[in-house]
């Protein structure tokens, strides 16, 4: 009797489990999908271009986690609408010309998804010209993306929209000569309380952070807020590259602390409003704290650009090391308010 206990409970602990082989199994798979299935895939070759609408709790994940599974091609390599408690675990997409993961509320702005994680996803050669991301986030909430890497990518490494209560974590974005790569994480219409943390950026597009951004009023989660962001926390990345190291854009209320920040090629931040419809908040309330801060004085001339319609005033700079490598005596940079407790001319390295 305990024998056949033990066995029916080993069934029922694999009944939503199913692993695919080829290309075939995986389509047969995605047909006929139901909330809580794990399907676990094989290494090898598979096409791109998979759309999953409605199915809760799903995993999909590399059969073998030494030797993932490549999606290749088509317009994207996975698109998900309205999965709540999806979870991606290494995973390979590649060589899509829109976007190569795309998840999304399925154009329910009032209804965000809630519960998803990426873990440990490899995404690179997305475009490569034109607004194509690598991993799309449209309405989501309570998201999770830990330990993934995208290279080569036309618009944004990682772009939300509208997303709430996430955190970004230990990823790596690599730009790619021949991409047109505009942002490496941008965080724009209406995206709140997300952490981005610990990551990588290398020549990660002209904003390696877009703590910001623009979006048509349409395209708003939720509908009506006067904002393209709101308390977002920026925090101990490495930021190498790049035009800039972060552009706060229409955002109202951020923190940029512990990050390192080597060799941006034009200014070291950008403050910017792009979105100027009638009651939105100027770009305001950021504070830039404990960062080090390495340029050279021969490819940064102006510190900080600052666009109209936005209040620097309101930005705060405390306990910073700047550090100009060719000319350490004029490392102390030209801010709007007065730094409390900075550092200039010292290597922070």
């Amino acid at each position: 009797m305990k024998a056949v206990l033990l066995l029916l409970a080993a069934t029922c602990a694999h009944a939503g489990e199913i692993v695919v082989r080829d290309g075939q199994g995986l389509k047969d798979a995605l047909r006929d999908l139901k909330p809580g299935t794990a399907l676990k895939i094989a290494p090898g070759e598979y096409p791109g271009g998979h759309h999953v609408v409605g199915v809760e709790k799903l995993t999909i994940e590399a059969l073998d986690v030494k030797n993932p599974p490549v999606f290749k091609g088509g317009n994207t390599g996975w698109q998900f609408s309205r999965c709540a408690g999806l979870t991606l675990r290494n995973l390979k997409i590649s060589g899509q010309s829109d976007n190569g993961l795309n998840i999304d509320d399925g154009g329910q702005l009032d209804k965000p998804v809630p519960g998803i994680t990426l873990d440990g996803i490899e995404i690179s050669d997305i475009g490569p010209s034109g607004n194509h991301d690598g991993i799309k986030c449209s309405g989501l909430e309570q998201l999770t993306i830990r330990a993934c890497t995208i290279t080569g990518w036309g618009g944004q490494g990682i772009d939300f929209v509208g997303c709430h209560r996430a955190l970004i974590t230990g990823c790596r974005l690599i730009g790619k000569p021949g991409f047109t790569a505009t942002a490496g994480i941008q965080l724009k219409g209406g995206t709140s309380d997300v952490v981005v943390e610990k990551c990588h950026f290398t020549n990660a597009g002209d904003r390696p952070v877009n703590v910001g951004g623009s979006t048509g009023l349409a395209y708003f989660r939720p509908q009506g807020v006067k904002y393209e962001a709101a308390r977002l926390v920026v925090r101990e990345n490495t930021i190498e590259g790049s035009q800039c190291a972060a552009a706060f854009v229409g955002v109202d209320g951020a923190e940029f602390t512990g990050n390192t920040i080597l060799f941006p090629t034009k200014w070291i931040f950008r403050i910017l409003q792009e979105t100027r419809e009638p009651g939105f908040a100027p770009c305001r309330n950021v504070l830039i704290k404990d960062n080090r801060i390495v340029f050279r004085r021969s490819q940064v001339r102006i510190d900080l650009n600052i666009g109209d319609a936005t209040a620097p005033e309101t930005f705060r700079f405390e306990n910073n090391r700047w550090f100009a490598e060719d000319q350490p005596q004029a490392s102390k940079p030209s801010l709007p308010v007065e730094e409390k407790g900075g550092g200039y001319g010292g290597d922070p390295r």
